[in-house]
């Protein structure tokens, strides 16, 4: 293409195809230079793809964490009653309060009671150790998303028969009896009445203490447990929905039928996991934000080193700006010259970055079973952000270069 100067005359004209391919040859000419400044950009597209796919990867890990803990889990607890009324002392909760709830409140898949006792059990060397038992029904598996190890669990037919048997914790096992299959079958007594132990078992994740369940709990039905009280109260309920999206409307009715059965004054903390996964999630998403602007920074700084590359790159073709201009190239060409290189360096490397940044999730996805998550708006931002660089950084030389005077750059040595 051409263009018609003020005398007359047709001077060349760059098209975009041209342009570029003028760009690609001055980066073969000057190719460590090219290198060098497209490095920052990889690194910092790399970083950016990857500190994406850390916090997807460590949020996710969070939240299964907590999940983990139970399946839609929530549970009612006695809190006490007025400080005026002796009397509200005593409401708690009783298996009617259970059954109340799982004719009320639909959705609730399983349930389950539970009675704390705390024994001493006879161990081996003639010593005595603290155990804490705890009365169940057989859906506690479901609810407190257990994991057996050996044996089997509690059963329906083992409350219905109050069959004396229990169901012990791993490191319990591991300490009694050297293994969690030596075990089975081993004979526990509580309060002087022989249990069998039938199965072994151990939470889906570590919750350092702060569930019910501590390392030496010993399950048994709750209809036996329920013989070594004085009372037909429990001291939690544990319930289980089919969605998680009706954990909160489960949670409030669960309240309402509580309240409706016990004295106005008396206190019942029904409550569910939902709160304890926001705040993980916001934690997560508050942490990746901090990565990510950490990335972000470094695409700055790789940024600054483009300008002071193109600035660099202007002053070493001084003369050859001078002989466009004096063959008939224009401002808008010169400028779209140097714009054009400065964004393609920031092209090049950000598409290295992007591949780079996703080899890792990717292999570790082919090569093993666990499943990184790839976040699919990271790499579009990754590639936004660096055009973006491009042209910021690319304009200043870019305009330097526009503004040359074609006679002093013809005499520049």
């Amino acid at each position: 293409m051409a263009a018609n100067g003020k005398n007359g005359r047709r001077y060349p004209k760059l098209v975009l195809g041209e342009t570029v391919s003028v760009a690609i040859e001055t980066f073969r000419s000057n190719r460590a230079r090219f290198a060098l400044t497209a490095l920052g950009m990889v690194i910092g597209t790399a970083s950016l793809i990857l500190v994406v796919t850390i916090g997807l990867t460590g949020k996710q890990y969070v939240l299964q964490q907590i999940q983990s803990i139970g399946a839609n889990m929530i549970t009612a607890d006695y809190e006490g009653g007025s400080i005026y009324s002796a009397e509200s002392a005593n409401d708690y909760m009783t298996i009617e309060d259970l059954n109340a709830v799982r004719q009320q409140v639909p959705n609730i898949t399983a349930s389950s009671p539970m009675v704390e006792l705390h024994d001493r059990i006879a161990v081996p060397g003639g010593r005595e150790r603290d155990v804490l038992v705890l009365g169940i029904a057989a859906e506690y598996l479901w609810v407190r998303n257990l994991e057996v190890l050996t044996g089997r669990f509690l059963e329906d037919g083992d409350s219905q028969t109050r069959g004396k048997v229990a169901a012990i914790t791993q490191n319990l096992a591991n300490s009694l009896y050297g293994s969690t299959d030596a075990a089975v079958g081993q004979v526990i007594k509580l309060s002087g009445l022989p249990f069998v132990v039938v199965g072994t078992f151990r939470e889906r994740v570590d919750t350092f203490g702060q569930s019910e369940i501590s390392d030496d709990t010993i399950l048994i039905p709750y209809t036996v447990a329920r013989f070594f009280t004085t009372t037909d109260t429990v001291k939690s309920l544990f319930f289980s929905v089919a969605d998680s999206s009706d954990i909160p409307g489960a949670t409030e009715q669960i309240q309402k039928v509580l309240h409706s059965r016990h004295r106005p004054e008396s206190v019942y903390k029904v409550e569910n996991l939902t709160l304890l996964i926001a705040v993980a999630g916001k934690i997560a998403n508050a942490l990746t934000t901090i990565l990510l602007l950490i990335a972000v920074l470094t695409l700055l700084v790789s940024g600054v080193g483009i300008m002071n590359i193109m600035l660099a790159t202007v002053n070493s073709r001084i003369r050859e700006i001078g002989v466009r201009k004096a063959v008939g190239a224009t401002k808008a060409e010169i400028r779209t010259q140097f714009l054009t290189e400065a964004i393609l360096i920031s092209l090049i490397g950000g598409f290295a970055g992007i591949v780079i940044g996703l080899a890792l999730p990717i292999s570790v996805r082919v090569l093993t079973n666990y499943r990184i998550p790839i976040s699919g708006l990271s790499v579009v931002i990754a590639v936004l952000v660096s055009s973006l660089i491009g042209v910021l950084f690319g304009t200043m030389p870019a305009a330097r270069a526009a503004q040359l005077d074609p006679v002093e750059s013809l005499r520049y040595e």
